[in-house]
């Protein structure tokens, strides 16, 4: 199911004050890799999640990675960009 979501643009979940937007590029079992990827620390701002995506999609990912590898351990939630509905 994950899979489908190859080459492109997701936004990621985590269990921790963290949220990731880029291009999912692979999935394993224990990871899944993002490239060109905005891997967010959410305690950096006052910002909370949900506005910080829809900033980002409105504005374009802010890129600070070309590649990020995550634990899927970590995974809450992954959602196709386009899929992100804004209120």
């Amino acid at each position: 199911m994950v899979d489908e979501l190859i080459g492109k643009r997701v936004v990621v979940d985590l269990a921790s004050p963290f949220v990731c937007l880029g291009t999912l590029s692979r999935v394993d079992q224990l990871m899944i890799e993002l490239k060109n990827a905005d891997f967010h620390d959410l305690r950096d701002t006052d910002t909370r999640r949900e506005n910080y995506v829809a900033a980002s999609i409105a504005s374009g990912i802010k890129r600070n990675r070309r590649k990020v590898m995550i634990s899927r351990h970590e995974l809450v939630a992954i959602t196709l960009l386009e899929d992100i509905v804004d209120g």
